[in-house]
């Protein structure tokens, strides 16, 4: 066989594995009672809640006394 053959073939023993692999995971749902509509239900992801953050600069009262993080004290030298 060709490298080409070789690469078509593997293709679709991959192609074949992922169809068994949904079925079998169906099959599965099915036998813990989920049910096709509940396990689709239950795959979506929750999206979280959007925070608005203001454009409006921070108070830079917050980051008085503040260290740098990654750096230290300004005043004080690395141990």
């Amino acid at each position: 066989m060709s490298q080409q053959e070789d690469l078509t073939a593997i293709q679709q023993r991959l192609d074949e594995l992922v169809q068994r692999v949904g079925d079998l995971e169906r099959t599965v749902d099915q036998l813990r009672g989920a049910g096709p509509a509940a396990s689709a239900e239950s795959k979506k992801p929750e999206r979280p809640e959007l925070v608005t953050i203001p454009d409006v600069p921070y108070n830079h009262a917050l980051w008085t006394d503040s260290d740098d993080e990654g750096l230290g004290v300004q005043d004080r030298h690395a141990p």
